[in-house]
């Protein structure tokens, strides 16, 4: 049985983000996509991957790249765009020669709106299969294990070249190796937008992005749900009462107090 021809594979990555402490570091779900393709390497012969990042000149030189050396990543092609330049363009022309690209789902930092790989694979006219965790070769073609909701896989069988993105819940075996980022290179190179008029025009007419700190929305304070799954049953038909208290005599301090008994019975306040 003959596997899939792989010869070139890239990687896309980006600049994650922590979730508490919000210092910019590797995207877990781009490293998982860095292990699925060190592993799909390893069972298919003179398999090479090249690991790619586009960003502007402004975010090019963030120290959070190098430790995708550590990961395993002999060397990171960065491409520097324009500011507020997309970086679609500059991905469309680097990934035309590519039998497969592997990305995460979405990004960690930024316009994170996952739609980065969609419009991508539109642009190479390239089949996109989401929510990869495993890849195999396969006879002529590759055979990628999908991850579906509540836990649910299934196998779908896809033809060269193609576009995957690795879902979060992807396994990632690797290990971080201070040598390795010691001994890799990051190799950059300007991408040379489009001289055409149409082009220049918009490049002329760049939108300006504003970044302020998002608002806090008010939560709102549920109950939770202590009916056995029988009863939940019976009030999706039948109508019943769902409890609690109609207070209308009495002072105002009175009816705080009641308010205030109700949420620490549900421990919905502390104090």
């Amino acid at each position: 049985m003959n596997q899939a021809v792989i010869k070139r594979i890239a990687v896309l990555v980006s600049i994650g983000r922590h979730p508490v402490s919000g210092v910019p570091r590797y995207s877990r779900n781009d490293a998982a996509a860095l292990n699925l393709a060190n592993e799909l390497a390893q069972r298919t012969a003179g398999t090479s991957i090249d690991v790619i990042h586009a960003a502007c000149a402004d975010h090019a030189d963030n120290p959070a790249l190098s430790e995708y050396l550590a990961l395993g990543a002999s060397s990171i092609t960065l491409i520097e765009t324009a500011v507020s330049q997309d970086v679609l363009p500059a991905l469309q022309a680097q990934l035309q020669a590519y039998d497969l690209v592997l990305c995460g789902s979405r990004a960690e930092a930024g316009a994170g709106s996952g739609m980065l790989p969609y419009l991508l694979a539109a642009r190479l006219n390239l089949p996109l299969l989401a929510g990869v965790i495993a890849v195999t070769p396969g006879a002529g073609h590759i055979v990628a294990q999908q991850y579906l909701p509540k836990g649910r896989r299934r196998e779908v069988a896809l033809k060269l070249p193609a576009v995957m993105t690795v879902h979060p819940l992807a396994p990632n075996r690797l290990r971080y190796a201070y040598a390795r980022l010691r001994r890799g290179e990051i190799r950059k190179q300007v991408f040379a937008a489009y001289e055409t008029a149409g082009g220049s025009a918009a490049r002329g007419q760049t939108e300006k992005w504003t970044v302020e700190t998002a608002k806090a929305v008010p939560r709102k304070l549920t109950a939770p749900e202590k009916r056995s799954g029988h009863a939940r049953m019976q009030a999706a038909t039948v109508t019943e009462s769902r409890g609690g208290k109609v207070v209308q005599e009495g002072s105002a301090a009175d009816k705080a107090q009641i308010v205030l008994a109700y949420l620490r019975e549900h421990h919905l306040v502390n104090y």
